[in-house]
């Protein structure tokens, strides 16, 4: 009956006290720090932390086929790279400077190390050219973080990752890279031919920036020229990209076409790369693959606050045909909202959120994957991810709404309840069970905790300094800077000489934030951002209620 929509309006709409809000952020920050603390003390040098048994890991050498550690733990103090710039973010500029004089004194990537590419350009690369875009600001905002005789090290030791990197981007016949590199050795001879569309296509943010601060177009060119193999590899009936492809012959492997793991941050990065950098052809290509993701991928109602029908909801479909191949959501898809915030449409992105946020409530976390027909986990452990509550801080953001400071509440409430362990926070095994797994990944300290503080830390710099920032696919915060927006070379781009045709920073202003944004009503400011009428029928849809 009607008394059911009032308790949410009675559980979600009311004024958010200040108290709590300052209560949460200082929450919000000891989780960082449980976590960052327990890493140095337990784990430090090695990659990461095991927070059951309290010990440090690093790859796992006896089993190089447990791609799972490998692709990801290098042997080069990964968790605290990782982290170096949400120290800024929270204002600790001596334990900024200390963690940034470790990483400079102790980390080496001349290790014999075979890496996943995408996940050393996200989490290694991309932290330490946001640490010295950090360090080097001449306005400081976050507090003095500079470093005393700071000569470029960290963009150094970036460079020289970079460099060993590019490897996987040599001998493919159709430029799209390898999915691994050993650090010392370069492509490993028994190298498979297959990699997914996001690891391949999700490294144009971080080597665009490393060309632009070293004034050498290498990087941006090999990371570009993927982009492109795999832009112009999609359908040409649905317009859409499958998530596996072989790079020697540009079949698609996988023809999933979707938004969650293997895609994901392929379409991020084409925005992303935009607001950045400001090539045209990026935006196009954004907006082309947006229409045809609307086109295709959403199924429900035409729009999210009012007419009859489904929720609306994004699911996996035949790249060529757009036909439905299966009836799961992946926890990585609840990005997706955030993304339709920086490109203004936030009435659906509305919608999307409280779908995952729904399933959050059901189980305390996301399971990996969500089957929406059966109502259940398809595979049900959860990494301690941050999809949604990034999602809801870019929501917050956009919408001022204090029903994402409740939501916020409540993420940071679960992951306290089931996910706090002996030294720092475990991944759980099974969202059902609450058991819990001896990991701690890194983007738990790089990405969820920093947007969970900067979800309730209204006096941010990131929010009051001026300057504009964004954030990379792995939580790394970058300003967006002219100097990134002028590219000193002109080769990589065909047509680029006109420099006129180069947008500048005011006409993204224009397109993203005028005609694409259904503007909210000022009175819809403090009631739900979703009518409870529909809220109830996607508690329904998940089986809460």
């Amino acid at each position: 009956g009607p008394a059911r929509g009032d308790e949410y309006e009675r559980r979600y709409s009311r004024a958010f006290p200040p108290q709590l809000r300052a209560r949460l952020r200082d929450a919000a920050r000891g989780m960082f720090v449980f976590g960052y603390d327990s890493y140095m003390e337990h784990a430090f040098p090695r990659d990461e932390l095991d927070p059951l048994h309290c010990r440090g890991r690093g790859p796992d050498r006896g089993d190089p086929s447990n791609l799972n550690i490998n692709d990801v733990l290098g042997n080069y103090s990964l968790t605290l790279i990782d982290a170096l710039d949400t120290l800024a973010v929270m204002g600790n500029s001596s334990e900024f400077q200390k963690a940034v004089k470790l990483v400079i004194d102790t980390v080496s990537f001349d290790k014999d190390s075979t890496v996943q590419v995408f996940e050393a350009t996200i989490r290694v690369l991309g932290s330490l050219l946001s640490a010295h875009i950090i360090i080097t600001d001449s306005k400081q905002p976050f507090g003095d973080m500079t470093i005393k005789d700071y000569d470029n090290e960290l963009l150094h030791l970036a460079h020289d990752l970079a460099v060993r990197l590019l490897p996987a981007f040599e001998n493919t016949k159709t430029g799209i890279p390898y999915p691994r590199v050993n650090l010392k050795k370069g492509v490993p001879a028994d190298s498979h031919n297959e990699t997914c569309t996001a690891g391949a296509g999700s490294l144009l943010v971080e080597f665009g920036i490393l060309s632009r601060l070293l004034g050498d177009s290498t990087f941006e060119w090999v990371a570009r020229r993927a982009v492109k193999a795999l832009w112009s590899l999609r359908s040409n009936n649905t317009g859409l990209l499958g998530n596996v492809v072989n790079i020697q012959t540009g079949h698609w492997v996988g023809k999933q076409s979707g938004l969650g793991a293997g895609s994901d941050s392929f379409y991020e990065y084409l925005l992303k790369s935009y607001i950045l950098f400001g090539e045209k052809e990026d935006l196009e290509m954004f907006n082309d693959a947006y229409r045809n993701i609307q086109n295709h991928l959403r199924r429900g109602r035409e729009a999210c606050n009012e007419g009859e029908g489904d929720p609306p909801l994004y699911v996996n479909v035949n790249m060529y045909t757009g036909q439905l191949m299966n009836t799961w959501i992946d926890s990585l898809q609840a990005f997706f909202p955030g993304l339709q915030v920086l490109i203004g449409d936030v009435e659906d992105a509305i919608c999307l959120h409280a779908f995952y946020y729904a399933i959050w409530k059901r189980y305390g976390a996301l399971p990996e994957r969500y089957n929406w027909q059966l109502q259940a986990p398809d595979v049900p452990f959860y990494p301690l991810r941050p999809e949604l509550v990034e999602s809801t801080y870019l929501l917050y953001q956009a919408t001022k709404n204090p029903f994402y400071l409740h939501v916020g509440m409540d993420i940071l409430q679960s992951l306290e309840k089931y996910t706090k362990a002996k030294c720092g926070y475990a991944t759980l095994h099974h969202v059902v069970e609450k058991t819990k797994e001896d990991r701690m990944e890194s983007f738990f300290l790089s990405e969820t905790c920093k947007y969970l503080y900067l979800l309730f830390d209204e006096e941010n710099p990131v929010h009051k300094s001026g300057n504009k920032f964004m954030f990379t696919t792995e939580g790394h915060i970058v300003s967006v800077d002219e100097r990134f927006r002028n590219s000193l070379w002109e080769d990589i781009l065909p047509g680029a000489e006109d420099s006129a045709e180069k947008a500048k920073p005011a006409e993204l202003k224009a397109a993203n934030f005028s005609s694409n944004c259904n503007r909210v009503p000022d009175e819809r400011r403090y009631l739900l951002p979703l009518k409870s009428n529909y809220m109830r029928q996607i508690d329904q849809m998940v089986g809460l209620i």
